[in-house]
């Protein structure tokens, strides 16, 4: 008996689209085929050379979709396309594509389709559904997240991989991971170049006539794809549906989101868009979408009752057309998701003009019916550590003689183009980084952290590295360590955002007093308390948080916060507002010292800046205006807190992580007390370095 005769067929429905398992076990084949030449299935089966081809019209037509249903390929092995006239279609509805399935090497020239048969144990799967407010989201690549040596994972480069890395993103404490595309594309491309002059195309024909362009890797993945497959060359294993559902499922476990880009250009229907993101939510239980096209049905998928709970984000969110009565959602799953932040930040970090009152109205942004998503670097464009480093972009290696990617950076090398051995530079550009995540982690929308950008990975200079795959690309995890304290100082504003909701609260802060507590819950102050000089030539602003405005574990009011940002080359007082009788300011952080912060369980910071004798003016005195000095390109953050001094002292000992920090720092009093000529000379040392890093500076 041939094969043929094993199948009988019988007549289709119409939906789902792709290939579906019927109630008595058939496999029911819907396509979406225009075409007036025969049309049908052609089955790959392992015991056969050729493909069977059964003809639709064996089954019926419902509109465009033609459908058939199969009895007898029960548990036997196959793949499959669609087949119009003398055309082979791959389906785009396919849970699993064949023919890709090795990293940069086509295994077939023919992409088929298959089937997942199997199912998965999802036991008590719960999405963690984290506020946007309390949300902080971690991109990453899936190859060049442990696809370098250094990962320190088994297996490199693939789901798997991410999942050996869930302890580090716990101890990170970000709340999310965004992967870059991560279903089913062909990386493989025709080589991009520059349009050759006359001379070069012949020379090149006279060298090789038969010349073929050599392929090259589209890294990135921004293309047109197989929407429905997860990419197979990222699974370690032959199974990368189960893989991947287990990557979500471990996420999970640890209280942590995943969230997929889907990038769709405009040749992809609306319609079809809408079943992607249904397939996802219910078949791999992703929590949200970050959504990239110029023709996304967004209006369409935020009013998807199915999506109450899914994030969405999108380039500009349409809120007109999704709320129509004005009303604000009970669960805020949308977000905008551009480059509004990004170009005020930069401007401020380096100190432009013009730029103060577009960096505080990013600082206090957050609309109540959709969210903002707020980054500093993306996946385009420099890395945090290239942002500091590089003046101009360096894409030579791209093969397009650096004519690509964006030449508006906002970056600022810090006196020397690319890597440097110079320490007032180095300290510079580490303190300018510094600024950067406090600038991130202190605005009240969600923060997106670049993976790598946390300890100060680097592309060299390449603002556009979408085809490198090799070290531009895959994180280099020695830096964690080279770059320790860096990453310290970002685990512990991590820590200090999420501990404090002034921090990131639900709704956009009014800068009203309606609690009539004698202070509004935001407010702007300069060298002069309640009052902001926003002139072009101002680089500086002193922003307090009142924690009245704010419950910490709905009980007590969160502490108070003041955040001078001094982006100025040269050192400003800042004016402190009174707060009430016993209570006083605390600084908890100084980017401009040089020692990393040391953090407790609850997100404090005890530096050595907080204790060091400097040039300061006193911070520590309750109920009445005072000021502080800050350096130039450099934040400070003071905290309120009741001065009583056996308290603080438990509390810095709890901070040190070590008992007898009490005995040290009375030992180290007395000392200065009894040398005071030593507090002369550290102050005197202080001072040079601070002038020759102006020098380096000043503009």
């Amino acid at each position: 008996m041939t094969a043929r005769q094993q199948i009988k067929t019988y007549p289709g429905v119409p939906y789902p689209m792709g290939v579906s398992v019927t109630s008595d076990g058939r496999l029911n084949f819907a396509a979406a085929l225009h075409t007036k030449e025969e049309c049908g299935v052609l089955l790959y089966l392992k015991d056969r050379r050729t493909p069977v081809r059964l003809p639709f019209h064996m089954g019926k037509k419902v509109g465009n979709i033609y459908c058939l249903q199969v009895d007898g390929l029960a548990d036997r092995d196959f793949k499959y396309n669609f087949y119009a006239g003398e055309e082979v279609i791959t389906d785009p509805y396919a849970a699993i594509i064949y023919g890709n399935e090795k990293w940069g090497r086509r295994v077939d020239p023919e992409l088929k389709g298959g089937i997942c048969s199997g199912s998965f144990d999802w036991g008590e799967d719960r999405p963690p559904m984290t506020p946007l407010s309390d949300s902080i989201l971690y991109l990453l690549h899936v190859r060049g997240f442990t696809r370098h040596n250094s990962s320190g994972v088994k297996n490199r480069g693939t789901y798997e991989g991410i999942r050996e890395k869930i302890p580090y993103l716990k101890e990170l404490g970000i709340t999310a991971v965004e992967l870059m595309p991560s279903c089913e594309f062909v990386e493989l491309e025709r080589e991009k170049r520059p349009e050759p002059t006359m001379e070069e195309a012949k020379r090149r024909y006279m060298e090789n006539p038969e010349a073929e362009e050599t392929p090259r890797i589209n890294y990135w993945g921004y293309k047109e794809a197989y929407y429905f497959a997860p990419k197979y060359s990222y699974a370690a294993s032959d199974h990368p549906v189960e893989e991947f559902k287990g990557l979500v499922k471990a996420l999970h476990e640890a209280g942590i989101e995943l969230i997929m880009q889907f990038y769709f250009p405009p040749s992809v229907k609306q319609a079809y868009i809408l079943e992607v993101i249904r397939y996802w939510v219910l078949e791999y239980h992703v929590d949200g979408f970050h959504l990239l096209g110029v023709r996304v049905p967004m209006a369409l998928l935020a009013t998807e009752p199915m999506l109450g709970n899914t994030k969405l984000f999108y380039e500009n969110m349409p809120c007109r057309d999704i709320y129509e009565n004005n009303e604000t959602p009970v669960y805020k799953n949308l977000a905008s998701y551009n480059d509004s932040f990004l170009y005020p930040m930069r401007g401020f970090l380096k100190g432009d003009e013009n730029v103060l009152s577009s960096a505080l109205s990013c600082l206090k942004r957050n609309p109540s019916q959709a969210g903002v998503i707020n980054y500093i670097t993306s996946y385009s464009g420099f890395s945090l550590a290239d942002l500091v480093s590089y003046d101009g972009k360096h894409n030579e290696a791209n093969g397009e003689n650096n004519r690509d990617g964006s030449d508006s950076n906002f970056s600022w090398n810090c006196g020397v183009e690319g890597k440097t051995r110079r320490k007032a530079v180095l300290r510079l550009r580490k303190r300018q980084m510094k600024n950067a995540i406090l600038l991130l982690l202190t605005a009240q929308g969600t923060p997106m952290i670049v993976s790598g950008d946390e300890f100060g990975f680097s592309h060299g200079g390449n603002n556009n590295p979408y085809c490198q795959d090799n070290a531009v690309n895959w994180l280099d995890w020695r830096l964690a360590e080279e770059n320790r304290d860096f990453l310290t100082f970002v685990k512990w504003a991590v820590a200090l955002r999420r501990e404090h909701p002034i921090l990131h609260c639900p709704e956009e802060l009014t800068m009203l007093d309606y609690l009539s507590c004698g202070c509004p819950d935001l407010s702007y102050h300069g060298e002069e308390a309640w009052k902001l000089n926003t002139d072009r030539q101002s680089r500086i602003a002193g922003v307090m948080y009142c924690g009245k405005y704010a419950k910490k574990n709905r009980q007590e009011n969160d502490e108070s916060f003041y955040i001078a940002y001094n982006m100025h080359w040269e050192e400003h007082d800042f004016a402190l507002p009174a707060l009430p009788e016993g209570c006083s300011w605390v600084r908890i952080c100084d980017t401009f010292e040089e020692e990393p912060e040391k953090n407790d369980n609850t997100g404090r910071a005890a530096e050595k800046g907080a204790e060091k004798k400097t040039d300061a003016k006193p911070e520590e005195h309750a109920g009445e205006v005072r000021s502080t000095r800050v350096p130039g390109r450099s934040i400070r953050i003071l905290i309120s807190s009741v001065p009583d001094p056996q308290d603080k002292a438990d509390r810095e000992d709890r901070m040190e992580g070590r008992s007898g920090r009490r005995s040290v720092r009375k030992k180290k009093e007395k000392e200065e007390k009894e040398n005071p000529s030593t507090n002369r000379n550290q102050a005197g040392r202080d001072k040079t370095e601070r002038d020759s890093e102006s020098r380096t500076e000043g503009q």
